[in-house]
């Protein structure tokens, strides 16, 4: 199972390259050196807290202003990960704020659009969100570094294209298509939780002998 794993991992990544072989073009020559990743990564932080006053403490709903906010977050996302490489800005804060990024952009969106009509549907993405922040704020407690993994990016693409979807058609019901997409993004969910289970045991991380047997079988 884990070669199966690792070929379909190395498919996706090979893919992403293409974004930031094509971004590198004009991020090397171009980027402002005085704007860092991590500033690009804040403003998603921004938008999500914006995003979630607009629509919950205030009430507001305009639709145009709430999808241009979002599509201007999911934007930042697109391009943090290609600045940092490119601009040779890797860091283990860099990464934590990017995953923490990204939730706080998607919730907000996920429980405007979902929670009337597809309640289940949102209590699964939100547990599975919470499941990984626990285990993240779990591997910093215990000074482990775990980097995002591609299963993980996927699931953001996945997400972000079927909200602006949803957004856009709202208050229509969503396409069933785009629906199941949502459901669908869990498996990459699961596979980026199992792919880090698995770093941490050919790491060490894990002690637990029957485990560890178990682990070692993919």
């Amino acid at each position: 199972m884990n070669n199966y794993l690792n070929g379909f991992q190395l498919f996706l990544e090979n893919l992403d390259s293409y974004r930031d072989k094509f971004l590198f073009l004009f991020i090397k020559p171009y980027w402002p050196g005085k704007i860092t990743p991590n500033h690009v990564t804040w403003i998603r932080v921004f938008i999500g807290i914006f995003l979630f006053i607009l629509l919950f403490w205030f009430g507001i709903e305009n639709k145009f202003l709430v999808i241009v906010l979002f599509s201007v977050g999911v934007l930042t996302d697109l391009i943090d990960g290609p600045v940092a490489r490119g601009t040779n800005r890797v860091t283990e804060f860099g990464a934590m704020l990017d995953s923490t990024a990204d939730r706080i952009i998607i919730l907000p969106i996920a429980v405007y659009s979902l929670f009337t009509h597809h309640k289940w549907l949102l209590l699964a993405l939100l547990l599975v969100e919470i499941l990984n922040a626990i285990a993240s704020l779990f591997y910093r407690s215990k000074e482990i570094y775990i980097e995002s993994n591609i299963f993980g990016k996927t699931k953001m693409v996945l997400l972000s294209v079927v909200f602006v979807v949803i957004l856009i058609v709202w208050p229509n019901p969503p396409p069933v298509f785009f629906i199941y997409t949502l459901w669908f993004s869990l498996v990459f969910s699961f596979l980026s939780v199992f792919a880090k289970i698995l770093e941490l045991n050919n790491k060490g991380h894990i002690k637990n002998k029957i485990i560890t047997k178990q682990l070692n079988k993919y």
